[in-house]
């Protein structure tokens, strides 16, 4: 049975074009990505799925394996990760190896490294659960959240907040958009990288930025060069 990487990464970005491979701080951003998961040395395989033959080209030069191209049917907009992920696994095993577990790996996830991935692989080992995924949680607690109608009007979502101290209400996380661990037959049976038994691992908010439009690519670029700065500064006499 073989444990894989899979890193995603079609051509037909539309928010940001050619998002997977444009240049990030020196490399294509997908090259982080391909670097962490080698880093990490837990795996047999680390593959790029891709429709696009740059996207192949650059993936190979950085050390993943494409053995075939990403179907049609899954380069659209409507493809969801699940079933990319699916093909992945049913071409790898029809033709190299059985997969019991792997990593969905995002393309656009500088800050992600092989030490978070191999402590979801050894969260995903030791708990006993169907999955591991890193999270983060909100800066501001959503239950102190409002709503805007069509008149500009503000309205809270849970009233009954109102007077709460943000100290004082429950913390809550989301996704952050690195990476999942999760087994195969909880893929199946769920069809979701979120299955009902998830095991989460906190990271803090320095590690973490969603990139969907110019501006958070400009952001990530700022916070990696402060996170950068801050990993390779020289301790004070």
């Amino acid at each position: 049975m073989s444990t894989i990487a899979i890193i995603p990464a079609r051509g037909g970005s539309k928010r940001i074009p050619r998002k997977n491979i444009r240049d990030f701080r020196g490399k294509p951003i997908i090259a982080y990505s391909i670097e962490a998961a080698l880093d990490a040395n837990c795996f047999d395989a680390v593959l790029v799925s891709t429709d696009d033959e740059e996207i192949a080209s650059i993936g190979k030069r950085y050390g993943a394996s494409v053995p075939f191209l990403r179907s049609d049917e899954n380069s659209n907009d409507q493809a969801g990760l699940t079933e990319v992920a699916l093909e992945v696994l049913e071409r790898y095993e029809r033709d190299i190896c059985a997969v019991e577990k792997f990593c969905l790996i995002l393309p656009t996830a500088p800050f992600v490294t092989g030490t978070r991935i191999l402590e979801g692989f050894r969260a995903l080992e030791e708990s006993g659960m169907d999955a591991a995924v890193p999270v983060v949680r909100f800066s501001y607690p959503p239950q102190r959240g409002f709503s805007i109608d069509a008149a500009g009007r503000a309205r809270m979502l849970h009233p009954q907040y109102y007077n709460s101290r943000s100290q004082d209400l429950e913390p809550i996380f989301h996704d952050c958009g690195q990476f999942y661990w999760i087994k195969k037959v909880a893929l199946l049976r769920e069809r979701r990288f979120f299955p009902e038994r998830t095991f989460a691992i906190e990271l803090m908010e320095s590690e973490v930025q969603d990139i969907d439009t110019d501006e958070d690519w400009l952001m990530a670029e700022l916070k990696f060069e402060l996170l950068f700065k801050r990993l390779t500064a020289k301790p004070s006499d």
